[in-house]
């Protein structure tokens, strides 16, 4: 394990870091079944406020989209750019990171579409008219609700930046060139990492479903970048398809259709520059929704008091509560106006703990959790957005590194699981047997 220089044992247990002196004592099945009466509660109580609260929310965001859509044609902006960028960040960040875990499922009236089997996916149409991003939805949707949410800070999970950017970590320049390199990562990431590789996901999940094994010398959790397109097709789709299928529809539509009758405006006006001006907009805007999703996104699980794991648990199990706090960190919250420009990620232990509530339960869970995590003296890491952004590109420079969970209390807690899981199993078949 690597530690850092100033690192101090337990007095009691040699093996454990003096921040780590907690696992001695810690109780993993009364934090889980307090863990999960409060999920049960939270979840009980959804209903019209918290529809309330998602429509106040897409409000705001339609009014970025009317604002900064509306003007984009007059000349090059940065507030027209930047209301445009929050626009794009909302619409992924917040009303399609929330829909798409079943955050709306039971509580919203209009089950055909705020549904997680509805919303912007089965068509084209709805991809466009409910979220149209870089990313496909359904690949989104294996990528991050699956893989990432349940296998989190794992080997196997897709979004580890550790594991993602060894590359990067281990490459023979200067600092100084690296944090260059993360720049140029932060203003391109959704198209150049996250489309193609939410889409090897899906494509992945598609592969074993059907049964068929992993091609030879084929690595599945490697990430698939555009730079991997330079070599040839992906060993689970061609380039031409992930172009045709997710990469050029948002491309030409965003960028060069939804402009178009600016071309019209400009004609009525007697200006010829209106169209370009449109389009230098979103572009800018593109930039700047790179920028800000990377802070609010990247940083969530990465910095060097963030823990990985060896093997992995089951979901829902007292391991897996452990790992949600453990290896999430929560930012400045408490208010719609900060949590909408955080894209309500800042609630993101709250959310790996319960993926399927809405986001105004998690402004209400938070304050529970924190006072939960007191009680068993497990540590909340709650921290300013921007510390957390430099500890994350640390993580990725390679200047700093994630802690390893100690192994002896990784493996005792999943077997209390395995334990726990015989004894619910045992439960269970004794009730049917009287029944």
């Amino acid at each position: 394990m690597c530690r850092p220089a100033d690192f101090k044992v337990s007095p009691k247990n040699p093996s454990l870091a003096k921040d780590e002196a907690w696992l001695e004592k810690f109780d993993l099945e009364a934090f889980t079944q307090d863990i999960r009466e409060l999920g049960k509660k939270l979840e009980k109580n959804q209903g019209k406020e918290d529809v309330d609260h998602l429509n106040k929310m897409l409000m705001w965001a339609n009014s970025c989209a009317f604002l900064g859509l509306g003007t984009m044609g007059f000349r090059l902006n940065v507030v027209t750019a930047f209301l445009i960028s929050t626009w794009t960040f909302v619409r992924w960040t917040m009303i399609a990171h929330h829909t798409c875990h079943g955050g709306y499922d039971r509580c919203h009236p209009n089950k055909k579409r705020w549904h997680r089997f509805r919303f912007a996916i089965g068509s084209k149409w709805r991809r466009l008219c409910d979220w149209f991003d870089w990313m496909m939805p359904e690949a989104w949707n294996a990528e991050h609700n699956g893989r990432h949410h349940y296998n989190l800070s794992e080997t196997e999970d897709p979004d580890l930046v550790e594991e993602n950017l060894v590359d990067l970590r281990e490459m023979d320049v200067s600092m100084g060139v690296k944090w260059v390199a993360v720049v140029i990562q932060m203003c391109i990431w959704k198209w150049y990492y996250y489309s193609p590789n939410t889409y090897k996901e899906l494509k992945l999940s598609q592969h074993r479903k059907s049964g068929k094994p992993i091609p030879p010398g084929v690595n599945p959790a490697e990430a698939v970048t555009v730079r991997s397109f330079f070599s040839g097709d992906t060993a689970f789709y061609s380039v031409w398809e992930y172009m045709s299928v997710v990469f050029l529809p948002y491309l030409i539509i965003h960028f060069f259709v939804l402009p178009l009758p600016y071309i019209f405006i400009g004609q009525l006006l007697g200006r010829d520059d209106m169209y370009m001006n449109a389009v230098k907009n979103l572009f800018l805007a593109e930039i700047f929704t790179n920028i800000h999703a990377f802070m609010a996104v990247v940083p969530n699980h990465a910095g060097n008091d963030m823990y990985r794991f060896r093997e992995g648990c089951r979901p829902h199990s007292g391991s897996f509560y452990v790992r949600q706090v453990l290896a999430s960190v929560a930012f400045s919250m408490g208010t719609d106006l900060i949590d909408f420009m955080h894209g309500f990620l800042n609630y993101q232990i709250e959310h790996h703990l319960w993926p399927n509530l809405s986001m105004k339960s998690y402004q209400k869970s938070a304050p529970l959790v924190q006072a939960i995590c007191r009680k068993h003296g497990i540590p909340y890491i709650k921290e300013n957005v921007f510390i957390r952004t430099k500890k994350a590109i640390d993580i990725m420079i390679g200047a700093e590194s994630m802690r390893w969970f100690p192994e002896e209390y990784e493996k005792e807690f999943l077997e209390i699981d395995a334990m726990a899981e015989i004894k619910k199993r045992g439960l269970v078949n004794v009730t049917l047997a009287k029944q």
